[in-house]
Formats: C-alpha cells, sequence, structure tokens
C-alpha cells in the first residue's frame, strides 16, 4: 500500500547544505556577510518547504541534503531526507532524480534560493510531469541556470554530468542536451538570490505575491529589516 501511495505523487527534493558542515551562500555572504548569509539559506529553506507544503497532496516533499552525516540534522527535521550522495552538481542532482523517478513516477527538483515560488508554480510543474505532452519541464532563473526541473522519464547519466553549470547558459544547453530524449515545457522565470542585488529582487517579488505561507511571511520580514549594498 506505501509504495501504491508513493506513485500518486510527485517527489519534490528540495536541494539543501548544512551551516556548518559545507560552505552556504559564500557569494552572497561575501556581500552581506556569512552570518546573514545563512540565515538566509535556513529562512528560505524553510519557506520553500513551506510553499511545497502548501501546493497540496500531490507533493511528497523531501529535503536533498549535501551531507551523508547531516540526514538527521534538526535543521532538517520537518520533512524526510534524502541524501545527495558525492560527486558534482549534475552527479547529484541524477542520483536524487533517479531515485524519485523509482519510487514516484516523476520528480521535481528544486533550490532553496528562489523562495519566492509559489503553490501554483509548484502544482503547475507537477501537472506538466504527470499529465503534460512532454516528459519534461524546466523552471529558468534569471542568471541562467534554473531553479527547477522534472520530469516523469529517465534522464541519462551523460546529460546530468555533461553541461557545465553556473553558467549564463546552463539551462540552454540542458535542454538542447535532453532534447533527444524529450522536449522540456518551460515554468516561468524566478531569480536566484546568490547575489545582493539578486537578493533584492527576491525581496520585491515575495512583496508582490497575493498570498505568502506564514514561512515566507517571516522571510520577507527579515529581508526588508536587512541593509542591502
Amino acid at each position: 500500500m506505501a509504495a501504491d501511495a508513493a506513485r500518486v505523487t510527485t517527489g519534490l527534493a528540495i536541494f539543501v547544505k548544512t551551516p556548518g558542515l559545507s560552505p552556504v551562500k559564500t557569494r552572497l555572504g561575501a556581500e552581506i556577510g556569512r552570518d546573514e548569509a545563512v540565515t538566509f539559506h535556513r529562512m528560505a529553506a524553510a519557506a520553500v518547504a513551506g510553499v511545497a507544503r502548501a501546493a497540496g497532496p500531490a507533493l511528497a516533499p523531501a529535503w536533498a541534503v549535501a551531507e551523508a552525516e547531516a540526514l538527521g540534522h534538526p535543521a532538517w527535521s520537518g520533512l524526510p531526507t534524502i541524501g545527495q550522495g558525492e560527486g558534482g552538481l549534475g552527479e547529484r542532482m541524477g542520483r536524487v532524480y533517479a531515485a524519485l523517478l523509482a519510487r514516484h513516477g516523476s520528480v521535481l527538483l528544486v533550490g532553496a534560493d528562489s523562495p519566492q515560488m509559489s503553490p501554483a508554480l509548484l502544482r503547475q510543474a507537477a501537472r506538466a510531469v504527470t499529465a503534460g505532452s512532454a516528459p519534461y519541464t524546466i523552471g529558468p532563473s534569471e542568471d541562467g541556470g534554473f531553479w527547477l526541473f522534472g520530469g516523469r522519464a529517465a534522464v541519462p547519466d551523460r546529460i546530468w554530468t555533461g553541461v557545465e553549470y553556473s553558467r549564463h547558459d546552463t539551462a540552454g544547453r540542458f535542454v538542447a542536451a535532453l532534447a533527444a530524449e524529450g522536449v522540456a515545457t518551460s515554468l516561468p522565470r524566478l531569480f536566484d538570490a546568490d547575489t545582493a542585488r539578486e537578493l533584492a529582487a527576491v525581496r520585491e517579488a515575495l512583496g508582490s505575491l497575493p498570498d505568502l505561507v506564514p514561512e515566507q511571511v517571516e522571510l520577507l520580514r527579515w529581508l526588508k529589516g536587512l541593509t542591502l549594498p
């Protein structure tokens, strides 16, 4: 029965690093201060988790934790955890994607640095990968990467590892490499908060959302009190 229940939901992995065990938001920290960057990471992760829970029972959210020793860390107690494993970002995303695909039949991967995503956006992504005409969907970010990737079909390891990440054309290259496997529909473009300028854009985007989950309300309150360079 548990396996059958898992397959009627879309697995959602929220990729996180654990402060104190891994460097967190180092570029942002160089601009606004390390402590503030760590606080943002924690609050943004909580906001994304709150959004995922508010998206409804069609999603099964979990933390995808970077460090094996942190799978039981108190910071990630609110959701089930799955280990990212070793390797580069592509290798780690591929590992988590494959594990959740086997369990659920459809998967969404998101980061913790676009806390302005909404329950409606996640529901849209889940519909795309369960009932859409294309087997994949991607949410491009303003810096050229992507804030979400999802699918209901396997993605070969060579695609995950063959793309250079953190580039202005990462999303485009990833979709092009994926084309031989299937089409990817596109979701709205969002900011990843890796710099102070992007953090200001995230703050503005949060302020314009009509219905915030409580964790987003707390994050927005904190951001409004933050002095940005």
